[in-house]
């Protein structure tokens, strides 16, 4: 965990010896549960904790992150990269959500070993929980490294966070692009491109790029469309 301590003091975190602890044990359920279930295609444990690890924290050190109380993470899969961020964030509120409810089970039997009180994970897909009352426009933040397209991620995530807050979405080196192709899209559900960041943890070789959307007004009632329309025919 060395190199993980290494990039959270270099995001101005100081790791304590829990931390590290509850990240050894996170890593070491995923890739057990990974023998029996495919969450992760990365099994060396040292790509594992700069490729899973490092990258999920890299919005940490941001000004927006670190007023943010609630935070949702859509498209969670195996906890990426909300439970990192829960483990280092344990002031804020997370919410996973994945699409496959086996994933969610595996998630709730960590989240409950690692004795974390701020993360829970729902099962759902996101066209379905983002309508319903407890979680429409409840969330400062959403955080996500779905693989979507962003005009997509958009609909998706934009439903679920307060005016005012904001959508960190993962994304490559083809970010500029893909939030230019987007920008209708993030009109039309509430949003502006606030920023679109630099490399993150180059040294740690990883690529990802943060797109910072700032939801300005409501997401109108239409959205998002019924499950699977966003990804069939994009905003």
């Amino acid at each position: 965990m060395k190199r993980l301590n290494e990039a959270l003091r270099a995001l101005g975190t100081e790791p304590s010896e829990e931390t590290a602890e509850k990240f050894e044990l996170y890593m070491n359920r995923v890739l057990e549960w990974n023998e029996k279930v495919n969450l992760t295609a990365i099994r060396d444990r040292d790509d594992f904790i700069e490729k899973h690890f490092i990258d999920s924290v890299c919005c940490i050190s941001d000004s927006r992150w670190k007023e943010a109380k609630s935070v949702v993470d859509v498209g969670t899969g195996a906890g990426f990269p909300g439970l990192p961020l829960a483990i280092v964030s344990p002031e804020k509120e997370f919410l996973l959500i994945d699409s496959l409810n086996k994933r969610i089970r595996i998630l709730n039997e960590i989240i409950a070993e690692l004795g974390l009180k701020n993360a829970a994970a729902v099962h759902g897909r996101a066209e379905e929980l983002a309508r319903r009352k407890e979680y429409r426009e409840k969330f400062d933040i959403c955080v996500s490294r779905a693989v979507s397209r962003l005009s997509v991620l958009a609909e998706y995530c934009l439903p679920f966070i307060r005016a005012g807050g904001h959508l960190i979405a993962y994304k490559g080196p083809d970010a500029e692009s893909e939030a230019k192709d987007a920008a209708s899209a993030i009109t039309a559900l509430g949003g502006v491109t606030e920023e679109i960041s630099e490399t993150c943890m180059e040294q740690y070789g990883i690529n990802h790029r943060m797109v910072y959307i700032r939801k300005v007004r409501k997401t109108p009632a239409a959205y998002p469309r019924k499950a699977g329309t966003p990804e069939r025919s994009p905003l």
